[in-house]
């Protein structure tokens, strides 16, 4: 059933009665603290202990790895250094088939064992990542019905266990473009399983970042903030405020979103890059503070 118009029409009526407006013009320093508090994920680091480290030195308030990830280092002193260093587990990013059906029942497994760590150490989220596909054969629509009943059942199970499910689009991947991202958004069961944008890799696949957050605002939970600028480094992406993802907006929207807790910054990692991710953290730390957001005291500060 296309049902596109309807769900399209139903955020839109609750994006207005909520007030949402898009405001590009960044705030200056001084400027009243925003409601959301602000994470990062681990991508960046080679490993956890090196992330966790610079994340809570920095004052960030969350931490997000991957999900095979987290299940080598809960066995390796994970929980010791997270305590240390005051730094909650948000999330795992847990890379999933949704295309091939024959592979359903495991991938729900997988992802269910991971958000079953997650929910061990505090957190909420298992952040739904799509399979690569080869772009020159792949056919979206005849893999659509896959996708959204791969999602479904993925959403019903993290459900059941009390996690948030978030599909997280990503380029190179089954869900890249955006008409491919509202086919599987109008089409998904939005009871079970929800949104969480990647804003650097929406500008990096040809959408505009603002429009999709701002019409699918109702259904995000997630949300890896990330910058684009198309250059040499880190995949293409930056740190925040170098490129031109208009973050502004963007974060204007997701303080409007009630069911939204925290921002988890997100930046790639890169041969011989330019920056450490410390720096690259800083770098993003300080342009979220000239934007309002207020980061906790600084354990462990790098020396």
């Amino acid at each position: 059933m296309n049902n596109r118009m309807d769900r399209r029409s139903f955020l839109g009526g609750f994006g207005l009665s909520l007030g949402i407006a898009s405001q590009s013009a960044p705030l200056l320093s001084g400027a009243p603290a925003r409601r959301l508090k602000i994470g990062h994920t681990g991508i960046t680091w080679r490993e956890p202990p090196e992330a966790i480290h610079d994340i809570a030195a920095l004052g960030y308030r969350g931490y997000e790895t991957f999900g095979d990830v987290l299940e080598t280092w809960d066995q390796k002193g994970l929980r010791e250094m997270l305590d240390a260093a005051n730094l909650p587990l948000i999330s795992a990013y847990c890379g999933v088939n949704l295309t091939d059906p024959a592979k359903r029942k495991d991938e729900v497994a997988k992802i269910v064992r991971w958000a079953g760590i997650v929910k061990k150490y505090g957190g909420t989220t298992a952040v739904v990542g799509p399979n690569g596909v080869k772009r020159p054969a792949y056919d979206f629509n005849a893999s659509k019905a896959d996708i959204v009943a791969s999602l479904n059942e993925i959403g019903r199970a993290l459900t059941d266990m009390g996690m948030i499910g978030a599909l997280h689009q990503h380029t190179g991947t089954c869900i890249e473009y955006r008409d491919e991202v509202y086919a599987v958004l109008d089409s998904m069961d939005t009871k079970y399983i929800f949104f969480g944008p990647d804003v650097g890799q929406l500008a990096k696949g040809g959408s505009d970042p603002v429009k999709v957050v701002k019409d699918f605002l109702p259904l995000i939970r997630h949300v890896h903030l990330k910058d684009w600028d198309g250059g040499p480094n880190w995949q293409q992406y930056c740190p925040l405020g170098k490129g031109k993802v208009d973050l502004p907006a963007i974060l204007d929207l997701l303080e409007t979103a009630k069911a939204m807790k925290i921002i988890m910054v997100e930046l790639d990692s890169s041969r011989n890059p330019p920056m450490t991710p410390f720096e690259t953290a800083a770098t993003s730390k300080a342009y979220l503070q000239q934007m309002g957001y207020r980061f906790a005291a600084a354990r462990n500060a790098k020396g």
